[in-house]
């Protein structure tokens, strides 16, 4: 463990340049203390690694310094070959640099772990669209990419949901993100982080001017914050249903997390048919019924009575279509 540590440290210096030694032991979640002692370590190995005290200090290696490590195990090789989204690489026109660099790193392995790697691209494949859609069509995702990385400001044709839906809108480009199947620019708008649908954007214009981003931003903190924010406002009601034993088997292909997750927390006890009674956060009763009716009759609404109704009401005209002739 400690010269995986060690290794780490080399690494994280070799990648940052100067880091106090209260930064690198955060990164590594060990004490200052243990941070002293292994940069005394690497010292006595002849690594040229020096401090300075002071506010503006910190450890750097000497400049020009290029550690080699070959000494990747079995399970690091195999990870760095399934992190690479092929797909989604291509997307961001990355697909040659992906493959280039796969090559690379292949031939730079020793000839055990290179066959190992084989076998892993052989044997896994990564897929990240959910099952019933292909994705979006995104004709402005590698300008967008190339705007988030040269912090270039951006003017964009934005179709959205409300009137008026075509808008102007300039934008600083922080980040983008993949989630399920769909890519989304995460980006500030009169200094606000915003997340827009990048198949959405129906003209997209790189401007001249770059801008600073906001200190301290942190997209997968941001992604995280935005998406609980978006589930409290969005589903801002209930429903109790009863579920049937095969409805309850096919939870978590028929609904999303936060309604399999709140009916696994509040399943009553199974009565004698094996039926469970359980609370769900719904949005309205509108989506909620299209999100039940897929569950036929293996789903019973108990509350609220609009949405028993209505799900009453949709039977009923089903049934006049199909037994009425």
């Amino acid at each position: 463990m400690r010269a995986s540590r060690l290794v780490s440290l080399l690494l994280l210096l070799q990648a940052r340049g100067r880091m106090t030694a209260r930064q690198l032991a955060a990164e590594l979640e060990v004490s200052v203390r243990t941070i002293y002692r292994d940069v005394d370590s690497l010292h006595a190995a002849g690594i040229p690694l020096y401090g300075d005290a002071g506010h503006a200090g910190g450890y750097q290696l000497l400049d020009g310094y290029r550690t080699r490590l070959t000494g990747l195990t079995a399970e690091e090789a195999d990870s760095l070959f399934l992190t690479g989204l092929p797909g989604p690489a291509a997307e961001l026109g990355l697909g040659n640099a992906v493959a280039a660099s796969r090559l690379k790193l292949t031939a730079a392995l020793p000839p055990e772990l290179r066959a190992r790697a084989g076998r892993l691209q052989e044997r896994f494949h990564l897929d990240a669209p959910n099952w019933y859609h292909d994705g979006d069509s995104t004709p402005h995702l590698e300008a967008a990419a190339g705007a988030v990385w040269d912090a270039r400001r951006v003017r964009v044709l934005y179709h959205r949901w409300k009137a008026p839906q075509d808008v102007v809108r300039v934008l600083d480009p922080y980040g983008l993100v993949l989630k399920a199947g769909r890519w989304y620019l995460v980006a500030a708008s009169k200094g606000s982080p915003r997340t827009y649908r990048v198949s959405q954007i129906l003209e997209l214009e790189v401007l001249g001017e770059t801008f600073e981003r906001t200190e301290n931003f942190d997209l997968a903190a941001y992604w995280q914050s935005s998406l609980a924010d978006f589930d409290a406002r969005r589903l801002q009601a209930e429903a109790v249903i009863r579920l049937s034993p095969f409805s309850m088997e096919r939870l978590p292909d028929m609904m999303n997390s936060a309604a399999v997750k709140s009916i696994e927390d509040t399943a009553s006890a199974p009565d004698a048919d094996g039926w469970v009674r359980a609370t769900v956060p719904i949005e309205s009763a509108e989506h909620a019924l299209a999100d039940f009716l897929r569950f036929g009759a293996g789903l019973e609404v108990l509350e609220p009575p609009e949405l028993r109704r209505k799900l009453a009401e949709t039977a009923a005209a089903l049934a006049a279509t199909y037994l009425g002739s």
